[in-house]
């Protein structure tokens, strides 16, 4: 059975641990623990203050004393404990010959699936992930890893990340970048095969820049992360690869080279060679030509175009954007000089290269478009939602050659799914559901969700006391935060990068009617907000000083409630805590939407717009949804419309059912609860995903290449 790579690494901390426990060395270095809760509570418990701080296994261990050790050593309920979760660690990295790939021989790949993308969501530590992209690539890798499906990350190591939002007393949002030191980070240098640090060459405009080439170990799935930020470069191409998603194009271009050219030349110098190249998003189309170029070297009388040709076979491409400003393209001005060494060594004009990333312009200066590029040479290409699939077609089906196939998204259950839930589904997680979720008592299912609900308002009232204090608000003020969560009001849960076009403030349309919405004494109703918006997005920030000013309202004030810098541990609090999720986009602008399902299943309905994932998975009897497939065409009065059908539902439909109660259980409500596990904890999981991505794409482009 083919295997995921083993990349051989330089030795990270001598943290001097106890004979008897120094396992948790090597499990610190291994990001398993970031989705296995029995691994996070052990690192909790040796060092409460570290964990607090720093939710990272490496720091708890780098601070942690022999006194400490001495301790714990002589705890014996600990020790029994950290035998047990080595135990479980070990066992899932032995050799997955019991796992889903492992277990489908017929499914044999030939060699490891080489997976591109410009930002992982791996763990709320490593700020190297800006939203929906990085996440749904972070749960790709461990349900890769889960699956035992030989696959290896390659990507870009941000040691200024993506920023940190704070808003300010006037609602302003404010942008810190973090500084990541890779020394403190489950992250260790990938070494080459002469022993030392692995270390590659990217040839940009008159120069070369050089990456170190770090390993982030995701269970059995490495990530290679490549890092401008070293001494071999001149000072102004170090902090090429320190801002996800930087403004500059340039500099974006330079990125992408990196990650596109860089990462082809990291997996040569380790000897690894994919069976397919998946391309998650156009930022690392650059990693065709670097293969055409190999070609064309090996091949002398090759020609560029039959060399790319050639390269598409065996390479995939998933588009996570219907929106046009989601596709990356390069003015020409841009993009020919910081090629002039592939256009030496390909031997061909600029403009021949040019014209292949033509998107849908005749204009003779059209700048080359990173998706139109790619798209008229993978042999495979997805989208990711039916719906979405049927947009994508309508829009890249001439120039790709083919309909654009739908791969549904999901999510890494055992990543978001809460832990007095888990309890309840445990035995379904990785499988289809079947009927084990109706041995399940309502009033165990409406327990499991309250002590959720209650841990998540227990966190925001202490990330709502410290923004407070920032603010300068008077003590007086900060003790009343402790308590202003009302745990029997309906919390609405909305997470959403703040593009205008999910419409975040769409709820907040008639202040008066949403007034008397939250304000009932009978049935109260609460709404955490939170998200960020792209330094550039000037709109976007004005959406979220917008609605930060109605929570501030004497109207609204203590009904509505934004917390700042979204990140994957607020994530995980909102999808299992709160009671319903809204998303409100503007259809069909929404490709996918993971964030609802992470919320269902939790047992968390959907109120939303038939849009993304919910165009699918809504069923009936599962959620709410908001209006119907057919948009007006005219962006206010679809406004209108769809804030009065919301406006209905929340009176008419979702308040009732959840305030009927029977011996404290709300009976109505608890059966959407479990409709909507029903609906989701396999069909949208990255579990059943993957097997798509194996059966759709990856082995037709192995065994059937269609490019001739």
């Amino acid at each position: 059975m083919t295997t995921s790579p083993r990349v051989p690494t330089i030795a990270g901390h001598d943290f001097n641990l106890p004979a008897d426990l120094d396992g948790l060395g090597e499990l610190a270095y291994n990001l398993w623990w970031s989705w296995t809760p029995r691994a996070q509570s052990l690192f909790s418990r040796i060092n409460v203050g570290a964990w607090a701080r720093h939710r990272n296994a490496i720091a708890v261990l780098r601070y942690s004393d022999q006194a400490r050790w001495a301790e714990l050593s002589a705890d014996e309920d600990f020790m029994v404990d950290a035998s047990r979760v080595l135990d479980e660690f070990n066992k899932y990295m032995a050799n997955g010959a019991d796992s889903w790939y492992g277990s489908a021989p017929e499914r044999a790949l030939g060699g490891p699936i080489g997976y591109f993308c410009a930002e992982y969501g791996i763990h709320e530590s490593m700020q190297i992930y800006s939203g929906g992209l990085g996440i749904l690539a972070g749960d790709h890798c461990k349900s890769a890893s889960d699956a035992a499906l030989p696959f290896i990350g390659i990507g870009l190591l941000y040691r200024r990340g993506y920023f940190r939002q704070q808003i300010d007393a006037d609602g302003h949002q404010e942008h810190a970048q973090p500084d990541l030191d890779p020394s403190q980070l489950p992250l260790r240098r990938a070494r080459g095969r002469d022993g030392a640090p692995l270390q590659v060459s990217v040839e940009i405009a008159d120069r070369e820049v050089h990456a170190a080439v770090w390993v982030a170990q995701v269970g059995r799935v490495p990530i290679l992360l490549l890092d401008t930020d070293i001494p071999d470069n001149d000072k102004a191409d170090r902090p090429i690869t320190h801002i996800l998603y930087v403004r500059g194009r340039e500099m974006r271009l330079c990125q992408e080279l990196v990650l596109g050219i860089g990462g082809v030349r990291a997996l040569r110098a380790l000897g690894i060679e994919p069976a397919v190249w998946h391309l998650n998003e156009g930022h690392s189309a650059f990693l065709l030509l670097e293969r055409a170029r190999e070609l064309i070297v090996a091949e002398p009388g090759l020609a560029a175009g039959a060399a790319l040709r050639r390269v598409g076979r065996d390479a995939v491409f998933t588009i996570h954007t219907p929106v046009p400003a989601g596709n990356e393209v390069f003015e020409r001005d841009v993009v020919t000089p910081a090629l002039a060494a592939w256009f030496t060594a390909a031997r061909v004009e600029p403009s021949e290269l040019l014209e292949l990333g033509r998107g849908h312009t005749d204009d003779p200066n059209a700048p080359f478009d990173m998706t139109a590029f790619v798209l008229r040479h993978a042999s495979g290409a997805n989208a990711v939602s039916q719906l979405h699939g049927r947009t994508a077609t309508e829009t890249w089906q001439e120039l790709a050659g083919h309909p654009i196939d739908a791969i549904t998204n999901g999510v890494h259950v055992p990543t978001w799914l809460g832990r007095p839930v888990r309890r309840l589904v445990k035995a379904t997680i990785g499988a289809p559901l079947g009927d084990a979720l109706d041995a399940v008592r309502d009033d165990e299912l409406w327990s499991a969700h309250q002590q959720q609900k209650r841990e998540m308002i227990g966190f925001l009232e202490g990330r709502l006391a410290r923004q407070l204090a920032r603010h300068g608000e008077s003590p007086a003020t900060l003790r009343e935060v402790r308590g202003v969560l009302d745990p029997d009001a309906l919390t609405i849960g909305f997470a959403r990068r703040f593009a205008t076009y999910k419409r975040a403030d769409l709820l907040f349309s008639d202040e008066e009617r949403l007034s008397h919405i939250l304000s009932s004494v009978q049935r109260p109703v609460q709404i955490v907000i939170a998200g960020k918006a792209h330094p550039a997005d000037r709109p976007g920030q004005q959406v979220i000083q917008h609605i930060f000013g109605l929570s501030r309202s004497d109207r609204l004030r203590g009904r509505v409630f934004i917390v700042e810098d979204y990140d994957m541990r607020i994530a995980r609090f909102l999808v299992g805590g709160v009671d319903i999720w809204l998303n409100n986009p503007r259809r069909p602008m929404e490709a996918s939407g993971t964030s609802g399902m992470k919320a269902a299943i939790n047992g968390i309905p959907s109120v939303s717009i038939l849009d993304g994932w919910w165009d699918e998975g809504f069923n009936g009897s599962n959620g709410w949804a908001i209006g119907d497939r057919e948009p007006d065409g005219d962006d206010a009065a679809q406004d209108a419309a769809d804030v009065a059908e919301l406006y209905r539902l929340l009176e008419d439909e979702i308040l009732p059912r959840f305030f009927d109660r029977s011996d404290g259980v709300p009976a109505a409500w608890v059966s959407t609860m479990r409709a909507s596990i029903a609906s989701a904890l396999w069909q949208f999981s990255t579990a059943r995903m993957l097997t798509e991505y194996v059966d759709r794409l990856y082995l037709p482009a192995v065994r059937e290449p269609v490019r001739a």
